[in-house]
């Protein structure tokens, strides 16, 4: 089967390319520590196997190798088999899926329980950083639970944390998990869309999904220096481009200012807000002006917002 799918070097390049976009076979050989002749074989593996594609670009030198998604290649591939009908049974799996130890600083957790088991026991032994992407528009409860210890056994030993998400800050994606509003947090930067799962331990270890859309194919840990330099690079990039969450004052509403909001929440007038707290009209408009000069908003649309987003209100119920 290895001799059918990419090698291991073929699958590294691959995943470079696929990862940090085109590259010439000089660029590949020294990012990744490779050996020219290895690329070229690597490299040519990849295009008979229709997972990439060589191609000279306007205004730039050389030949450039460019990944192809797995719709591309499957089409690519199709229209080889069918010029050559001996190839026809031959499949294109995207790595080799049953080998364990792929080279030098190359393995293969076979399963999400050893990639789980293994990444324990690298935040274990992480003394200075941790950086983690996740794609995902929402956790499962298998991965996310043992995740909130995790961040805690990190932060509470100093560990730098950053985590590149898709998922807002408000409210705590992970708090259904488990993890306290006084549990610190790692720093986190949001993006409408993440390119890939990793984890980076210490910059010395990587860990990413052998095939991206099913994790229970289990992980690959890198340790190859350049390749890890090159996915911290990678996380970098995507981590200067993400947003921070905005930091959002903690606030405390007195009894009235509860009262009221909670009258106005449910679709009251100032006037029958007024009547119902017996109250004057001028009394509403000063608590309401000084809500909106606390948290720094400009209209009541904005002042419902930022009490909706801090949980102060709640929203009205519905028949």
């Amino acid at each position: 089967m290895i001799g059918r799918g990419p090698s291991p070097d073929a699958d590294l390049v691959n995943r470079r390319l696929a990862t940090l976009s085109r590259a010439t076979a000089g660029e590949l050989s020294r990012e990744l520590g490779m050996p020219r002749r290895r690329v070229d074989q690597a490299v040519d593996r990849l295009a008979a196997l229709g997972l990439a594609t060589p191609r000279r670009f306007a205004g730039e030198r050389g030949v450039f190798w460019v990944s192809r998604s797995p719709k591309e290649a499957a089409q690519a591939t199709g229209e080889a088999r069918r010029e050559t009908p001996a190839a026809a049974g031959e499949p294109v799996p995207e790595v080799v899926a049953h080998a364990t130890d792929l080279g030098e600083g190359l393995r293969h957790l076979r399963t999400r329980a050893a990639s789980r088991a293994r990444l324990v026991e690298l935040v274990a032994l992480a003394r200075h950083e941790h950086l983690a992407m996740n794609p995902e528009p929402r956790f499962d409860a298998e991965a996310a639970r043992p995740a909130v210890a995790m961040d805690r056994a990190l932060l509470d030993r100093g560990v730098s944390m950053r985590v590149l998400g898709v998922q807002p800050t408000t409210p705590d994606p992970m708090s259904p998990f488990g993890r306290p509003s006084t549990d610190p947090r790692p720093a986190y930067r949001e993006m409408a869309a993440v390119p890939m799962k990793l984890f980076v331990v210490d910059r010395k270890v990587a860990l990413f999904p052998v095939a991206p859309t099913d994790v229970s194919r289990g992980y690959l840990e890198v340790t190859q220096p350049s390749v890890v330099a090159a996915l911290v690079e990678h996380f970098e990039r995507h981590w200067a481009a993400g947003h921070t969450a905005p930091v959002h004052p903690r606030i405390e509403l007195t009894p009235r200012e509860h009262a009221l909001t909670a009258l106005l929440a449910r679709g009251h007038t100032d006037a029958s807000a007024a009547r119902e707290l017996r109250i004057s009209m001028r009394t509403v408009t000063t608590v309401i002006r000084s809500l909106m000069d606390r948290l720094g908003v400009e209209n009541r649309f904005q002042l419902g917002l930022a009490l909706g987003v801090r949980r102060l209100v709640a929203p009205p119920h519905t028949q």
